[in-house]
C-alpha cells in the first residue's frame, strides 16, 4: 500500500528501510523522502516504521515480501 503519495513510498519500502538498519524516522526520511512533502502521511509512516522496527528487530529479512508478512503478523 502506498503510504506517501507525494514521494510514492509504500509500506513495503518503509519495512525494507527499517530492516536495512534505519535507526530513526528522520534517517528513514533522508533515505526515502517519506513525509517530507505535504506531511499528511507522517503519522501512518511513523507507525509503520515503528511496527517494523519492533516486530522485525531491524534485522535483515530474506525479502520485502517476507518483511511485509512479518509486519502484518505483528499487527494482527
Amino acid at each position: 500500500m502506498i503510504v506517501c503519495l507525494c514521494h510514492r513510498v509504500s509500506d513495503r519500502d518503509i519495512v525494507r528501510h527499517a530492516q536495512a538498519g534505519c535507526a530513526s524516522f528522520s534517517q528513514l526520511q533522508a533515505h526515502s523522502r517519506v513525509a517530507t512533502g505535504c506531511g499528511c502521511c507522517r503519522e501512518s509512516a511513523q507507525d509503520t516504521f515503528e511496527a517494523a522496527r519492533s516486530c522485525c528487530g531491524g534485522g535483515h529479512a530474506a525479502s520485502s515480501v517476507e518483511a511485509g508478512a512479518r509486519l502484518m503478523a505483528c499487527a494482527a
